[in-house]
């Protein structure tokens, strides 16, 4: 069957399985009824959706790495398998990731390093994580390897060096030697260049270092960030929870009174540092840093006037989600990457009549998957 006109053509589809909705708007039509019907339950307009940019539009990714020294292969996995994609010409990418990913290929082919095999766990080379600097136009990359060393990586990565020139921001090894599927392990080295990639987010300078969490998709968090900013009022006491590197938070600090930032991840609490470092004293007096996890701070958030809760795809801690039922904030702005779990801390949030649901919206930000972030605001009804 032809192709429709002005239609996106992906030169790896099949086996890619990372965009199966390639072409497709908006988001998945049983993602839309669903918050559409809370909207209508909630006596509020139904979200409005934040779109963005249908290509070029990731700046950070992880890929893995396999095949043999002579013709390694840099992409994803096929769904349920270790069998690898090469997605050397990746139409979501930013141009300087294919780049990267060429790059690396061609040093490896130089150097006769060898990619990681599962079944045997011999190889050096696990994965590769690279986050283009928007400002800059550099890229920080980061060689996951199977080892505790990174010695073995060092021609590899000067052969890397050589062939990205002034497009390298900084070039790191990470060490994560155990039979495992996550990406990162716990050994860091950086070869060259600076700690940390610096974006202007939300009007602040916003530091993540390499393994920190980071949006992916730059163009639609510039926008998330402006529609949590609208809904947090001048002058009040602000608590952000798994604040990262402070991406929503440390815009906020010139109109807040006071804020708080939680977070746990020693990564991000790097980065977090860095940010405050960078906004100055004044701003900075203002902040104060609580480490550690976010269901810590259950009996804390209420204190604030605004409780802006950012967590991971598991959703909030039970025990944080109960407290902020029993006892809301005047308003709490949830940022959520996971639909399922935000239907059900929304019901949480509500069923007690001591929160309502004031605004909804809907972003796009991984363009032709299943996957929607949720934005919403609940205030306080007593």
């Amino acid at each position: 069957m032809a192709a429709r006109p002005g239609a996106l053509e992906c030169p790896h589809r099949p086996p890619c399985p990372g965009c199966p909705r390639l072409g497709e708007p908006g988001v998945a039509a049983q993602a839309r009824r669903a918050l559409d019907d809370l909207a209508r339950r909630a006596g509020i307009d139904p979200p409005p959706l934040l779109t963005g940019p249908p290509t070029g539009w990731r700046h950070r990714v992880r890929l893995a790495v396999r095949g043999r020294p002579a013709s390694p292969k840099v992409g994803i996995f096929q769904e349920g398998s270790h069998r690898i994609v090469d997605i050397p010409r990746c139409l979501v990418h930013h141009p300087l990731v294919n780049r990267v990913a060429a790059a690396l290929k061609e040093a490896m082919r130089r150097t006769g390093i060898a990619p990681y095999a599962d079944t045997t766990h011999r190889g050096f080379v696990r994965a590769l994580q690279v986050v283009v600097e928007r400002p800059s136009q550099r890229v920080q990359v980061v060689l996951i390897a199977n080892g505790d060393d990174p010695e073995p990586l060092a021609p590899l990565a000067a052969a890397l060096r050589e062939a990205l020139g002034p497009s390298l921001h900084s070039l790191w090894w990470n060490g994560n030697p155990a039979r495992t599927n996550v990406i990162l392990g716990p050994h860091w080295h950086r070869w060259c260049g600076p700690e940390a990639v610096r974006e202007t987010i939300g009007g602040a300078c916003v530091c993540f270092p390499p393994g920190a969490f980071g949006q992916a998709n730059l163009p639609l968090a510039d926008r998330l960030v402006e529609q949590v900013h609208a809904w947090v009022p001048d002058g009040v006491t602000l608590t952000e929870l798994y604040a990262g590197c402070g991406a929503i938070g440390l815009g906020l600090l010139p109109r807040v009174a006071a804020a708080t930032f939680n977070e746990a991840a020693p990564a991000g609490l790097r980065g977090l540092a860095l940010g405050l470092a960078a906004a100055g004293p004044v701003l900075s007096a203002k902040a104060q840093v609580v480490a550690g996890p976010a269901a810590g701070l259950a009996g804390a958030p209420c204190a604030a006037d605004v409780v802006i809760a950012d967590p991971p795809r598991k959703g909030l801690d039970r025990p944080l989600l109960d407290a902020l039922a029993a006892a809301p904030p005047r308003r709490l702005v949830l940022v959520s990457c996971n639909l399922e779990a935000f239907l059900r801390e929304a019901d949480a949030l509500c069923r007690g009549g001591r929160s309502r649901l004031a605004a909804l919206a809907a972003v796009a930000l991984f363009p032709h998957t299943a996957h929607v972030e949720t934005l919403a605001c609940f205030d306080a009804t007593r």
